[in-house]
């Protein structure tokens, strides 16, 4: 195609604007990989490269090295995969994921239906219940061990208990029963439902109004019926989300069980396990990576199956 031309006020025409347009192009290009370009280097040096380098040390025997030279195979993985250390661990997050994905659904999914449904100063309660998220988890979870669940009688919580004559509980170290739970549940659910909400009531304004006005025209009751009927339906996406995220970030559960109970056995999800392995005394790199991808394997598994059960990204 040829260079467009333009009449000149003195009767010829003037310069090709092709070539303007070219270095207008050229220059929102270079624009572009000026922001875009750090970020892409970070990712690639902090996130690709060590994803791979990580399954190269996982066949090797990488003890106190990055730089391996005897190969193993896939003996590092069958180490793993019978390391009862390593398969009690994801039984740990099992009992985690039980507790934290429902309660995570159920009280983010109702925080949004009341702070959707606040009339006067609703920036202002949804400001204050996302607040806990720009929180430290090393910080929230050095709150709870030191000052709510520390185990003494001065603890929040065992305050709380003596008003009703009730002795001290020694929460964070008593096996039986369990109470090393309620502070792992309670400060994740702190952490964590304030973000969860923010996706819900985007959810929420979504729905068009036309369809509540037609369900009260049928004689729908304003409550369960219209939440079961029409609310909940029209979350269908977000709820899928909702529990995707939910159950991806309780497998990569780290913080507040390294810094609330410690390397323990018995409250002792994979990444503190692996983490154990890999930068402890041992330092066997090897294992340790292998044990990740062993992870991050099964984290896709279920993230696929789930998307699958669902039909994530399917049209309502």
């Amino acid at each position: 195609m040829s260079a467009v031309t333009e009449p000149s006020t003195t009767g010829g025409t003037t310069q090709s604007t092709g070539g303007g347009r070219r270095r207008g192009i050229r220059g929102t290009s270079l624009a572009y990989w000026l922001f875009v370009g750090p970020f892409l280097v970070g990712l690639l040096v902090f996130g690709y490269v060590p994803i791979v380098w990580s399954l190269f040390l996982s066949f090797f025997d990488a003890r106190n090295t990055v730089t391996p030279t005897n190969f193993v195979g896939l003996r590092n993985y069958v180490d793993m995969l019978t390391d009862p250390n390593f398969l009690s661990s994801l039984l740990t997050f099992t009992v985690f994921a039980v507790f934290i994905v429902p309660l995570t659904f159920a009280l983010s999914l109702g925080m949004a239906l009341l702070v959707n449904g606040v009339r006067v100063a609703r920036a202002f309660f949804r400001s204050v219940f996302f607040l806990p998220t720009a929180c430290s988890y090393v910080v929230a979870s050095l709150i709870w061990k030191l000052s709510i669940f520390n185990g003494v009688r001065f603890g929040l919580a065992n305050t709380v208990l003596s008003w009703f004559g009730i002795e001290n509980i020694a929460w964070l170290s008593t096996v039986d029963p369990p109470w090393y739970w309620l502070p792992l549940v309670t400060v994740r659910l702190w952490l964590q439902l304030g973000f969860y909400m923010i996706l819900f009531i985007a959810g929420l304004q979504r729905i068009p109004t036309d369809l509540y006005e037609a369900a009260y025209v049928d004689g729908a009751k304003p409550g369960w019926q219209v939440f079961r009927f029409i609310t909940f339906p029209q979350l269908r996406a977000t709820s899928i989300a909702v529990l995707l995220l939910n159950l991806i970030a309780a497998y990569q559960a780290f913080d507040e069980f390294y810094n609330l109970v410690g390397n323990v056995n018995y409250a002792r999800p994979p990444l503190v396990y692996l983490y154990g392995v890999s930068l402890s005394s041992i330092q066997d790199l090897g294992r340790g990576s292998a044990g990740a991808l062993i992870l991050a394997a099964i984290i896709m598994v279920l993230t696929l199956v789930q998307s699958r059960i669902f039909g994530f990204g399917k049209a309502d």
